[in-house]
């Protein structure tokens, strides 16, 4: 690293932290001009453009004393990069907003890129661009932009008849919030699930060329999605809980905590998982699985066998 140990963003300097930081993301093909001007320039050769933005703030997504900076930003970049691939695309370039308390050690900003760029790589974007300002906390916002090559998936696409399918880990990354909240750092697989969560990336353009009606990223919540869906489609989506897997470690945490271990998969956000609807005569992709299906527009837009289902159903945000 280029500072010496104790420097903190204000000794750093604005110019001084993004140079450093740039160093951490290289540059990929579609890239006519990165950082370092007004704005980033991009070639688009086919298909559609796709973008999302998210923003993570300090003790409202993350704490630092329950995740390392690389960790942070491993999770920054995988949120977005979620998106892009929940519409069927793959992200090409990121733009990167990073504001923080001046006395901040630069050190954790580096750490904090170098994680951001390693999780790009994983699909190939390029951070193009961003900026930074100092706040009383701090907060990281990102865009993502992406391409599909053949027409987006969209959350309003499903059809009665459809089944519902999930691609991930789901519940994972809950249940390592859960740990983190009563001061345990075990089963460690569980903590660094929700500290690193693994989006399956690739699974999104696969899914749409096999052919998906509906799809998007579990960002807070497996019923909460299908709701999403369920009210964009206007229909209603039943999940059937026998289809579900919860893994051994799951189950000693609910033991533990003295909550159903469905509530992690049914409720829990942040593993960033894709469901997707695909229609009943589809050849799913490696990696999905069927966990319910889609119905005719009911009384109650999601159930859990059939029923309305009493317990938690995922993250807000107010």
């Amino acid at each position: 690293m280029a500072f010496p140990r104790d420097t903190t963003l204000a000794d750093a300097g604005e110019f001084g932290l993004i140079t450093e930081m740039t160093k951490h993301f290289p540059q990929g093909k579609q890239v006519l001009v990165g950082p370092g001007d007004d704005a980033a320039l991009l070639r688009v050769t086919q298909g559609h453009v796709v973008v999302s933005s998210d923003m993570m703030v300090e003790g409202r997504h993350f704490r630092r004393d329950w995740a390392e900076a690389s960790h942070i930003g491993h999770r920054a970049a995988g949120q977005n990069l979620a998106d892009i691939a929940a519409m069927g695309g793959t992200a090409h370039s990121m733009t990167l907003g990073l504001a923080a308390p001046a006395d901040l050690p630069a050190e954790w900003a580096v750490d904090f890129a170098e994680g951001f760029a390693a999780e790009c790589a994983l699909v190939g974007a390029s951070v193009v661009g961003g900026d930074i300002t100092s706040a009383d906390q701090i907060v990281i916002s990102v865009t993502a932009i992406g391409a599909v090559a053949q027409a987006p998936i969209l959350r309003s696409g499903a059809e009665p008849g459809d089944v519902l399918a999930l691609c991930g880990r789901q519940g994972w990354a809950a249940a390592g919030l859960a740990i983190l909240k009563r001061g345990f750092r075990s089963p460690r697989v569980l903590v660094d699930a929700y500290r690193r969560p693994q989006p399956p990336y690739a699974a999104g353009p696969a899914a749409a060329a096999a052919g998906a009606s509906a799809m998007i990223d579990i960002s807070d919540g497996l019923l909460a999605e299908a709701r999403h869906i369920a009210d964009a489609s206007e229909v209603t989506i039943d999940v059937r809980t026998s289809s579900l897997t919860v893994p051994d470690e799951l189950n000693a945490v609910a033991s533990a905590t003295g909550v159903d271990s469905l509530s992690f998969v049914l409720g829990g956000g942040d593993d960033h998982a894709l469901l997707a609807a695909f229609p009943p005569e589809a050849e799913l992709p490696q990696g999905w699985t069927v966990i319910g299906e889609v119905q005719e527009s009911g009384e109650t837009p999601v159930t859990v066998d059939g029923e309305v289902y009493e317990g938690a159903t995922g993250w807000t945000h107010f």
